[in-house]
């Protein structure tokens, strides 16, 4: 009998569970830390749900610590700046710190992300994808860092000059990335995903 070799989990997939499962094991106090924080700090949720485009167009919640009020999308825009007067006083700790991503290893573990991938965007802004880039994006699994997170750390800060944070992440920022995605969906490999979190923990660390 052959069995169907998508029976298997890719290297990728295993790659993924093996370091995501070890490290919601030994990051399991700062959750638990950031989920007293953010109860103490404001009210509402402790973690924060949006809706983004994964995986062959697939709509899925990217899960993070809510690092601004409650309902913060219905009063401003989608792009956030560091002086952004919805995020919370914890809010910006875990921002600076990158702990408010941390909750998206469980989208990994749930395989609807990947350790390292184009970042998913909410469906407002694939819309702005060029046709000749939008299928090659979405062809591989959005993950939680990438080239473009790494230098784009600091976007908040960026934007926080802008007189429209919007207008500029779209026309400005945005197209930049894709350039990035596309090169990542095109020639990505497990050396590449080790070499971008060894150089994204630095970047966390370094900041």
């Amino acid at each position: 009998m052959i069995i169907s070799q998508c029976t298997f989990p890719s290297s990728k997939r295993l790659f993924d569970l093996f370091l995501t499962i070890p490290s919601l094991l030994i990051l399991s106090p700062i959750f638990l830390l950031s989920i007293i924080a953010i109860k103490l700090d404001s009210k509402g949720p402790v973690i924060f749900k949006q809706k983004r485009v994964g995986l062959n167009g697939k709509i899925f919640e990217v899960l993070k610590f809510r690092t601004m009020v409650v309902d913060a999308e219905k009063k401003g825009a989608k792009v956030t700046t560091s002086n952004d007067v919805r995020i919370t006083k914890i809010g910006a700790f875990l921002r600076n710190c990158k702990v408010d991503e941390l909750p998206q290893l469980l989208n990994v573990l749930k395989g609807e992300m990947s350790l390292v991938g184009p970042r998913p965007e909410v469906p407002e802004y694939v819309k702005l994808y060029p046709d000749n880039m939008k299928n090659i994006i979405l062809s591989v699994s959005p993950g939680i860092t990438d080239r473009a997170s790494i230098e784009y750390k600091d976007e908040n800060k960026i934007l926080a000059n802008s007189v429209d944070p919007v207008k500029d992440y779209k026309e400005k920022i945005l197209p930049i990335k894709l350039s990035y995605y596309k090169d990542y969906a095109l020639n990505h490999s497990l050396k590449t995903d080790i070499s971008l979190i060894f150089i994204t923990l630095y970047a966390i660390a370094r900041g």
